[in-house]
């Protein structure tokens, strides 16, 4: 789980927003969960109280299983499994389809 991370572009591949593409809100690792920014949406109503002086219905973003997402590769722009390489001491993440820097 720890592949996944925070601003990482991701592509739904499973669920009723498969192929929806968005970047990565937050992660919550233990629990194996993500949030996309855009995907997994409910409806929450909402009164008006003293901070927010407008109630009404608000979008909000819900958390998705990390294994529903994957990232897209900025080189090749498809959705791709996630490699790692050792260059020098440093550990980097590799697309699986065409060998490049994530």
């Amino acid at each position: 789980m720890a592949e996944i991370k925070k601003d990482d572009q991701v592509m739904v591949v499973t669920g009723k927003d498969r192929g929806h593409v968005g970047r990565v809100v937050s992660v919550h690792p233990k629990k194996g969960k993500v949030q996309v920014e855009g995907a997994a949406r409910a409806k929450r109503h909402t009164r008006p109280t003293r901070q927010n002086q407008q109630g009404g219905i608000i979008d909000k973003e819900q958390f998705i299983d990390a294994s529903n997402v994957q990232i897209v590769c900025k080189s090749c722009g498809r959705p791709t499994r996630i490699g790692h390489q050792v260059e020098g001491d440093v550990k980097v993440r590799i697309c699986r389809k065409c060998g490049a820097e994530l």
